[in-house]
């Protein structure tokens, strides 16, 4: 259960600043806002079980994406663990929203149920920092030992629907929460968020780091 709790944390923490619930939320507003009440809430449910369903699949097959091209673990949690460092430096030092990084998203959706996935789920939801995030967190779980295994994808996993259920609020309420939210209140949240992935990636870089220096020749 520790092993469960650890990857599920460690999981949550890093997608967090990476899917952005709220900022998200903001450009599906943008994106739909026009459309019914009712058509909007069903189209927040089906992007979040959608984000929920994309992100598992990617975690589920991110070990055997790496056995395919042989990669070995340590490598990918040093190049994962730079890539997370380096999202969290940017998101710390940016200036600017997600709404400006996603501003080739389309204004305008010609069918909201042929939307789901793409735009609303990826990239505007899940877009290629996940992915990344998604598979070096796999990697990371994999440990050898079957048990442990399975707690901490499960964990993952336990993330990733939390993420997920987090996502469909934070789209059905959005109209609601940019009026409660002040901009400079969202913007230090943000701050924190960004501070903590930048964290994260640094240590998963270090182990991957010190697993490669252990296991070369002497």
């Amino acid at each position: 259960m520790n092993m469960f709790f650890r990857e599920f944390a460690l999981a949550f923490s890093a997608l967090l600043p990476v899917v952005n619930p709220i900022g998200s939320a903001l450009i599906f507003l943008g994106i739909v806002g026009g459309l019914p009440r009712d058509v909007f809430a069903k189209l927040a449910r089906e992007v979040a079980v959608s984000t929920i369903l994309f992100l598992l699949i990617i975690e589920l097959i991110g070990a055997l994406l790496l056995q395919f091209f042989d990669i070995s673990l340590p490598v990918v949690q040093l190049a994962g663990g730079l890539v997370l460092a380096s999202m969290g430096w940017q998101l710390l030092n940016n200036q600017g929203n997600k709404a400006d990084q996603q501003s080739s998203v389309s204004a305008r959706l010609l069918s909201p149920a042929d939307s789901v996935f793409y735009p609303l789920t990826f990239p505007v939801t899940a877009g290629p920092g996940c992915i990344v995030v998604t598979i070096t967190l796999s990697a990371h779980a994999s440990h050898g030992a079957v048990r442990r295994d399975i707690a901490s994808h499960f964990g993952i996993a336990a993330a990733i629907v939390v993420l997920g259920v987090l996502v469909w609020l934070c789209y059905a309420y959005a109209p609601t929460i940019t009026v409660k939210i002040r901009p400079q209140t969202m913007q230090g949240i943000l701050r924190v968020i960004a501070f903590v992935l930048l964290c994260i990636g640094v240590q998963i870089a270090k182990n991957g780091l010190s697993a490669m220096i252990v296991g070369a020749p002497k």
